[in-house]
Parts: C-alpha cells; structure tokens; sequence
C-alpha cells in the first residue's frame, strides 16, 4: 500500500479532497474508525478496502467555465466548497488524465473560436461546463459541452478540431442548460459525433453510458464492491432477485450474470432505464427485466399485492432509503438484503429501521471509493430473522437476577430517552405498538379508540426503531 503522495496545490481552496492532509494508510484508519463508531452497534466492522494506486481514479469529470475579470481571461474549474467561486484547475490526482487534458483543449478552443464562458449573474454566455466520461476498460470517450443556448458558432468546425487534438474522443453531445439553476445538465441534448453514448465493461458485463445517467465514478473498487455484494447475495441460480435503485442496471445484471434465476431492476431515471433495457440487451440477459418507478412506490404497490423477492440489492441515493421503501421491505420479507451505501450516516439510521424490523445485521464490509475524500462506501448483507424461532424463548428473571427498574421503564422515560438521544417525540400510542410487536405486555386496551371504524396511525419506521433502541437500553428487549 503506497504510502507517500503529492500535495495538490489547491488542497485548502478546493475543499473536495478533505484528507488529502493524510497519507493514504491514514486516511484507511480514519474511514475505519467513522465506521466503527457509527456502525458498529450493529455487529462486527471488517477491515476496509482500499486502493492499491489510490490517484485518477475518478471515470467521469465535469468543469465550470466563467471569465476571470482579474486575470483577462477565461478559466476552469471546479466550484470552491459551499460556494460559486470557480477554483481553476489543470489536473486533478483524483480524476482521470485524459479527460482533464480534454477539458484544457476546449478551454484554448474558445478562444480561438471567440466563444464565451457562461456569466451566473448576466445569464449570457455560451459554455458553462465541460462533462468528459471514459470507460476505463474500453478506452471510449464522451465529451458533452454544457451550454447556456443552442445556438453553437462554428460547431462543425469546433468539433473537428476538438477530435484532431484528442482522436481517442468516440463522442461529443451539446446538452443546453438555459435555466438559472445549480444543476450542471439541462433537459434537451444534441449528438455532435458518434453515437451519443459511451460503453465500457465492468464484472464481466458491458454497460451502455449516457450523459445523464449514472455510473459508479471508480471502476476499480466497484469491481471490489460488487464482487462482495455478489459474495453476500449467495446466489445459487434460483432467487428472485430485485435491484431497487438501480441506475443503468449495473448490479442486476452483474447478479443476473453470476448466479441469479430473475432479476427485477426499478430505477426513477428515464435515460438510466433506457440504458438499462439496453444493456440488458447487449449483455444477452433473458433473465433480466427493468421499470421505471420510484423505489418506494414500487415496493409498497408490490407489498400490497403480496409480491415478494430471495434477495434485495439495493444503493439509494446519499439521503439513504426512503420510510416508504423500508416499511414496504418489511413487508415483502426478502430472505436477504444487500445494502449497497454512501453515506455511514444514514446507513445506520436505516440498518436501525430494518433491525426494527426482524432482520439481522449479518456482515458490515467498508470499502474506499473515494480516497482522500471523507466519503466511504459500505456492503452489508441483512437476513431475516424467523419470527417464531426467536419469540419461542423461555425466561426465567429469577436466573437474570434483573431489578425493577431494569424490567420496566415508563412511557414517559421511553419519551425522554427517545427525545434526548434521537430528537423525536413518540407518543404512548407508538410505544404500544413496538412494546406489542416485542411480545411486551401494553395493559388491556391501551389507548385504542372507541369508535370501531377507526382508523389508528401506525408507528412511521424511524420512531420504532428509536423506541427499539430505548426498549433495548431499559432492558426490556
């Protein structure tokens, strides 16, 4: 493991590497320990995974272009951290060679084009971002030019020229972002060359790439991530599978592809499941279908219907799994779940939920997607607890020697301790209906409505888990 590196010379202006500070063994330690102390809780941490050449990692890279009034002259870059200000940037240890030296080229073209960078506060302007994508295994290039109108000067011109200084460029789109907004692309796209699209290979399948959809950044630990997903699924060519949140089908077909009987992947992006129907296509996977749907919706229209899976890949967003999607996993009782997360944080928050819930927290496996940044990505393997084989237990609180107070809390200290450790207010009402779900006794009738046709809330999945975790520190549970 390398254990010396290069400063970079924007590290404090740019903020996007937040330990770039530490050699790379540090940073392994430091991702391992945030890890520990937020999923630990839950079971064993095994050792991260990191890189073995931890630099240029990065398969896609996007650069804001704006006019330096100080400098004369036209820069790019990425935006300082919480800000709008433009750091320039050549080259990056984090991204790939090639498409920062493309990214440099057409910076030199507008000039000689005498074309302009977009201006955030006139709304004029023409190139607000260069976004290059390369399959790091095919070799093939996307360049889209992000632009603030459609009207593109010398476009053949531009283009043929862009191609003569990189010839390993396989495609350029225009994609028009006329709306003053944060986001980098907008709604209508142009093909300029090629076929509009990239493909690379990844766990022995071949993945198409648009513009707008989205691919794992590092290709070489997803082969690890996947790997060990694959290895947590235990499939053995007879699962109904279903990959919820799953973008252009990566997971599912690596699954469908290594061991799956069916796979079943939902994803809410359009281009994405466009890709996905593709891939599917391309990889020769008859066993291999994909919707377009919210996750959430999709699982709890499929709870209803009493639809059920073997195994649940699934890789939410960074704000994690929505309360939908958890209490319509429970209810579809998978045998096992494969958590694919970017984020510890919310990770925990949901790995509490399905623990709530009577799954069983088998594995937890760090790996390093994003060295030198505070980023970790995490695999756990959830599995289902059966019900009845874990309430048949006798227990004798004569042979616990437990006290009074370790028996028994009341609703009113559950309340406090839930407020103070998780910031919610549960009422009585939801402490009942987890105390029922563990078997605890709530006093008869307690706090049921007196009109028969009424309909009583149900407890939302992050207060049972919390109330779980009070049950759980009063000895109850």
């Amino acid at each position: 493991m390398p254990t010396t590196y290069t400063p970079c010379p924007v590290y404090r202006k740019c903020g996007g590497c937040q330990l770039q500070n530490l050699e790379y063994p540090r940073q392994l330690v430091w991702k391992q320990d945030r890890c520990q102390k937020l999923l630990g809780r839950f079971g064993k941490v095994s050792p991260i995974l990191g890189m073995e050449c931890p630099y240029h990692y990065r398969n896609k890279v996007q650069a804001a272009f704006a006019y330096d009034k100080r400098r004369g002259r036209i820069i790019s870059g990425v935006y300082q951290s919480s800000t709008h200000r433009i750091v320039p940037v050549d080259s990056c240890q984090t991204e790939d060679e090639t498409a920062d030296r493309i990214i440099v080229s057409v910076r030199g073209l507008l000039k000689d084009f005498k074309l302009q960078a977009y201006d955030e506060n006139t709304g004029r302007g023409f190139l607000r971002h260069v976004l290059v994508k390369r399959g790091f295994a095919t070799g093939q290039v996307m360049v889209v030019l992000v632009t603030g109108t459609p009207v593109f000067t010398a476009k053949k011109h531009f283009v043929a020229k862009l191609r003569e200084l990189h010839p390993e460029i396989t495609t350029i789109l225009q994609n028009v972002n006329d709306k003053r907004t944060s986001l980098v692309l907008g709604e209508r796209e142009k093909v300029l060359y090629g076929p509009g699209y990239i493909v690379d290979e990844l766990c022995g399948c071949r993945f198409r790439i648009s513009a707008k959809s989205f691919y794992q950044i590092n290709p070489v630990q997803t082969e690890v991530l996947y790997s060990k997903a694959m290895e947590f699924a235990e499939l053995t060519g007879k699962e109904k599978v279903l990959d919820a949140y799953c973008g252009i089908g990566t997971i599912g077909l690596v699954a469908a592809k290594h061991g799956a009987g069916q796979v079943l992947g939902v994803e809410l992006n359009p281009d994405a499941v466009k890709d996905a129907i593709q891939n599917a296509k391309e990889n020769a996977m008859k066993n291999a279908w994909f919707t377009r749907g919210d996750a959430g919706e999709f699982l709890a229209q499929a709870a209803q219907e009493g639809e059920g899976w073997d195994v649940v890949f699934m890789d939410p967003p960074r704000a994690g799994a929505s309360g939908e999607f958890l209490t319509a996993l429970a209810a579809c009782a998978p045998r096992r779940v494969v958590y694919i997360s970017c984020d510890p944080e919310t990770l925990a928050r949901d790995l509490g939920v399905l623990q709530a819930n009577h799954y069983k927290i088998e594995q937890i496996q760090p790996v390093d997607m994003f060295p030198h940044t505070q980023h970790v990505e995490t695999v756990v393997l959830l599995s289902k607890l059966n019900a009845k084989q874990h309430i048949e237990v006798e227990l004798n609180l004569d042979e616990l020697d437990l006290t009074a107070a370790e028996s028994k809390a009341t609703y009113d200290e559950i309340k406090a301790y839930v407020l103070e450790k998780y910031g919610l207010k549960v009422s009585s009402l939801y402490i009942s209906q987890v105390k029922r779900k563990c078997g605890l006794d709530v006093g008869q009738n307690y706090n049921l409505s007196k009109k028969e046709d009424a309909k009583v809330p149900q407890c939302p999945p992050d207060k049972e888990a919390a109330i779980m975790e009070a049950l759980k520190h009063f000895h109850m549970v």
